[in-house]
């Protein structure tokens, strides 16, 4: 989601991207399974008992008893989850709760569970955060009790912000901010531009949302890169993203803006705006974007909420494709969700990013934004890409691709020329 202005220019390689970690559609719910399920003498639902338990212990921050679930000969594990615990002493909780997805043996005393923990931010999630763990349980003692020996992410699931250090807490008007290793000067400037940002994101986009965002600031470049189970190349000149998944239909799961501090910190005011404005707008349009909702609508449609309120040009916004405009290379057709990768062509990124913004801004110009707003919804209402655009723009528009391609063409020239 780049900003691409004179002094902003890192800023213009930064998009959203949808975690690895299946978010659930269901209220938080204590760990079960059906009754009969084993693994080693060991039941799902004595899994579950154990993880809620330690689950009870967290949200009540008695230390003794959420070590006590823990192999009494996993030292290292031990000394790391009672820091663990200490990093959550001032996150604001709801909820935190397991369910058991399925139990194996390892030998004798021995058992992996495969886990979904959700929690909730209280105040800000009206949907549980969720992520997928792999515990292992041992039996311990002439009872037979079952301890922890180990906690970890999935395969394919991010590491989480209080595993990388104490996490601070800092409240805005509309925002949650958590940092680890930021000063809280810091943090509390990143709030404030926040608070700015949801109101701002409100003005565009009139569906209700939560009207809350919830920032992740890590320590480092390495750090944001593992809360997003990534390589850290893939994300050095971005300012920040936004994880959650999309499905449509109206209901969204959590959502988190997590800032690259390095990049973040290297834009001016008004980059730091468009940054929080674009990636509260995800958050706003989370539920009524689905697999359907092509990279150019859901990019171009955050891009014009953080720039609505800017006194930029349109030139200033689009260097790239103006300078491809000026010299005779007019994009042919709006940009393929590929085209936004991070792999390719920084340059290329742009101007994917700035035809999207100037694709929606046509569509707000020549038919409305009530009308651009249906047509979000109208093709993030479906569950599948084909048609899905097709079929908005006749129902929402009255036109067809070709002609929309044909008018955002002109478009460009009359703006950028």
């Amino acid at each position: 989601m780049a900003v691409r202005t004179q002094d902003a220019r890192r800023e213009r390689t930064r998009r959203r991207r949808t975690a690895g970690a299946v978010l659930a559609a269901l209220l938080l719910a204590p760990a079960c399974a059906a009754p009969g399920d084993t693994a080693a003498g060991l039941t799902v639902q004595e899994v579950g008992a154990a993880l809620d338990r330690r689950a009870t212990a967290l949200m009540e921050h008695d230390t003794a008893a959420y070590l006590a679930a823990l192999d009494p000969r996993a030292t290292s594990f031990r000394a790391a989850q009672r820091t663990e615990l200490r990093n959550l002493a001032d996150v604001p909780l709801e909820s935190w709760a397991y369910e058991v997805k399925g139990v194996s043996g390892e030998g004798a005393g021995r058992v992996t569970a495969q886990v979904e923990l959700r929690y909730r931010f209280k105040g800000y999630d009206k949907e549980p955060m969720s992520s997928s763990r792999t515990v292992e349980l041992v039996r311990r003692g002439d009872g037979g009790s079952w301890y922890i020996s180990a906690d970890r992410a999935a395969d394919g699931s991010p590491a989480q912000l209080w595993q990388q250090g104490d996490i601070e807490v800092v409240r805005g008007t509309h925002s949650l901010v958590l940092g680890v290793g930021r000063r809280t000067a810091e943090l509390r400037r990143i709030a404030d531009t926040a608070d700015g940002a949801v109101p701002a994101v409100g003005e565009a986009w009139p569906e209700p949302w939560t009207e809350r965002v919830v920032v992740l600031v890590p320590e480092t470049v390495e750090d944001m890169a593992g809360l997003l189970d990534s390589p850290t190349a893939s994300y050095r000149g971005i300012a920040a993203v936004t994880t959650g998944e999309v499905g449509g239909g109206g209901r969204a799961p959590a959502d988190r803006v997590i800032v690259n501090p390095q990049a973040y910190g290297m834009l001016g005011d008004f980059g730091q705006r468009v940054v929080l404005t674009h990636e509260s707008t995800h958050v706003a349009t989370r539920a009524h974007t689905s697999a359907a909702t092509p990279v150019w609508l859901s990019e171009g449609f955050a891009d014009l909420a953080a720039y609505r309120q800017e006194s930029r040009t349109a030139q200033e916004l689009a260097p790239e494709l103006t300078e491809a405009v000026r010299s005779g290379d007019l994009p042919a057709q709006l940009p393929a969700d590929e085209d936004f990768g991070f792999g390719g062509d920084a340059d290329g990124l742009s101007r994917a990013y700035e035809s999207g913004w100037l694709a929606c801004e046509l569509i707000a110009r020549d038919w409305g934004e009530e009308a651009l707003v249906a047509f979000y919804k109208a093709v993030g209402s479906r569950s599948e890409r084909d048609g899905a655009v097709e079929h908005a723009m006749q129902s929402v528009l009255g036109t067809t691709p070709q002609d929309f391609t044909a008018r955002w063409r002109e478009y460009l020239r009359d703006r950028l020329g």
